[in-house]
């Protein structure tokens, strides 16, 4: 029975791997003594071997259904604090589902996935929740006091693990950067793949300069750039990567037009209950399905309506800069692009003038961590990110290499260093012997954790993550040909002429093209007057005072950081109604 809160009892159910079905299916034994004929064996560390039958724990915390699931029989004593399971190695890894788009105003009924071979194998325990699925909960924050809820849950009920692994791809990753920097100690090691730094930052600041260019391309100007043109402008592998992203910016956009393209598409939900309560253009005041306006409790409300600030600026952004001073388009074009491209309002209609973030949501953003600082609990926390490339995909996708990098380069601008952070792109991920990469590094990942807890020396953990990194971890690409496979170890690099590089180019975003940095971590950048000396092209007396006029206030300088001047403000903040170390009052 569901009370007012979304709780329910939680409840036990085992189930067994059918070999004959190749599915799991419920355990069902003869007399509580004959096990099914169809019943699987795996494999443990060590090479015993036993049933294939897995205890399953579910339950509600926090609003959402959470899954413990962990090798047991039933004939075996019920695992407690005091009596583990005699499968489970006292270690735990807690799995993400990825998305982000449609994911408002729900619980979800799916966690990040709990019945996981491989990780079994290797004795582990395995936890998820469903608002740690970003399509069904698009929100950093409320999936940190998930993870601490639901771990804390699993202490109560099967004790301390020896440490937790955050594992999961896309929005996944997301949720284990953000955890593990601004919570330090829920996750001790991060295993993520298809990554991205945050969504406030590496993926908005994309998809929406996607969708401001692929109007400007197909509406404002129609004709007046060629498809390589637009390519280089945007910065992708590919040209579709424009119109695929720009679908992406659905994320930010609070209108629902079941007429209009679907770049142009908005209010997207995930449950059937919701549709009927979207805003539609005739139809105000229905929920607004944003990124900004599921965290408003961040960054505060638009002054006298319901709608949240955002931290969204294009002020000063000098599109397809580095196409332009590459010889891609013609200073005419440059400055056509620039005038015409508009902005957004703040229901994502595009308008003349360019988009301003709101000063409160800009600092808000920097300082409680909603774009990954990398400083706080990532600096002392081993992290391995893999990867299967994407910036050639056909019909394009977000899951660009450079935000990988991006990543890294956080890293080394709050840290000095990135020796905690492992690259590796182009394996086999999974545990199979046909693609054993994946489980090669989880067993290089328990190995780095068990050593930083071995350490006796007084050094503080972030120098035990660097002095305790394996030695056979390192950066590294595979090389596949119709003759072998072949490990390249070498540093990955954004840019480079490693064997690496060749093979898995990585691609700027359409602000890099305009000068942004690596870290891509400014809202809004820092203006100064235009100077010639920084084209590759020379401007016509005409050109460039038309180009002043486009840029009254000036142009970006990205050198000097965000205009907010805001700095994370550390770990483990309130943000009530608790006044305890709360951020905001």
């Amino acid at each position: 029975m569901v009370d007012e809160d979304c709780t329910v009892p939680s409840r036990v159910d085992y189930v067994y791997w059918s070999d004959e079905d190749q599915r799991f299916k419920p355990l069902r034994r003869l007399f509580d003594l004959v096990l099914p004929e169809d019943i699987g064996q795996i494999e443990l560390s060590g090479g015993r071997r036993v049933p294939f039958i897995v205890r399953v724990e579910t339950g509600t915390v926090n609003r959402a259904i959470y899954e413990i699931a962990m090798l047991h029989e039933p004939d075996q004593a019920e695992p407690t604090p005091w009596r583990p399971s005699p499968h489970w190695n006292s270690k735990l890894v807690y799995t993400h589902g990825g998305g982000c788009r449609g994911g408002w105003h729900q619980q979800g009924v799916r966690t990040g996935g709990v019945m996981r071979r491989g990780l079994f194998e290797q004795g582990y325990a395995v936890v998820s929740s469903s608002l740690n699925v970003f399509g069904q909960n698009c929100n950093d924050l409320l999936a940190s006091e998930t993870h601490i809820m639901v771990k804390e849950r699993f202490i109560e009920r099967y004790g301390m693990p020896q440490y937790t692994i955050a594992t999961g791809a896309s929005g996944g990753s997301y949720q284990s950067h953000q955890t593990a920097d601004n919570y330090p100690g829920v996750f001790d090691g991060i295993v993520v793949s298809a990554s991205f730094p945050d969504v406030t930052s590496a993926t908005i600041f994309t998809v929406a300069d996607a969708r401001l260019l692929h109007h400007y391309f197909s509406e404002t100007n129609p004709g007046g750039f060629s498809l390589e043109q637009q390519r280089a402008i945007s910065g992708f592998g590919v040209w579709d990567s424009i119109a695929n992203l720009a679908r992406g910016a659905a994320r930010l956009d609070p209108i629902f037009d079941a007429l209009a393209a679907p770049e142009a598409q908005g209010g997207e939900v995930s449950h059937p209950a919701l549709e009927a309560r979207r805003n539609r253009d005739a139809q105000q005041g229905g929920i607004r399905a944003t990124v900004y306006d599921h965290t408003i409790n961040v960054y505060g409300a638009v002054d006298g309506q319901s709608l949240a600030q955002r931290p969204l600026d294009n002020v000063g952004v000098q599109y397809g800069l580095a196409a332009l001073n590459a010889g891609h388009i013609t200073p005419q074009q440059f400055i056509d692009l620039n005038r015409d491209i508009g902005g957004f309002d703040r229901d994502l209609n595009p308008v003349a003038e360019r988009h301003r973030a709101d000063a409160g949501a800009r600092r808000r953003a920097i300082e409680s961590g909603r774009i990954l600082y990398g400083g706080a609990g990532l600096a002392s926390t081993p992290i391995i990110d893999y990867r299967t490339y994407r910036d050639h995909s056909a019909g394009g996708d977000i899951h660009m290499l450079m935000h990988q990098f991006s990543t890294r380069q956080r890293l080394l601008n709050a840290n000095g260093h990135a020796f905690n952070h492992i690259m590796q792109i182009g394996g086999r991920w999974d545990f199979s012997p046909e693609a054993p990469d994946l489980g090669v590094l989880f067993e290089q990942m328990d190995t780095w954790l068990t050593a930083i807890a071995a350490d006796p020396s007084d050094e503080d953990r972030a120098f035990k993550v660097i002095a305790n990194k394996p030695a056979d971890l390192v950066d590294a690409c595979w090389i596949e040909s119709e003759e072998a496979r072949r490990k390249v170890e070498v540093e990955q690099t954004y840019t480079g002429d490693s064997e690496c590089n060749l093979s898995y180019p990585a691609y700027p975003t359409p602000r890099q093209v305009a000068g942004a940095p690596l870290a891509n971590d400014i809202v809004s950048c820092q203006l100064r007057p235009l100077t010639r000396s920084d084209y590759g092209v020379t401007f016509n007396a005409f050109e460039w005072a038309a180009l002043n006029r486009v840029f009254p206030d000036g142009v970006c300088d990205w050198s000097r950081g965000d205009a907010s001047g805001a700095h994370h403000q550390g770990t483990w903040v309130s943000f009530g109604p608790s006044p305890i170390n709360r951020l905001y009052r």
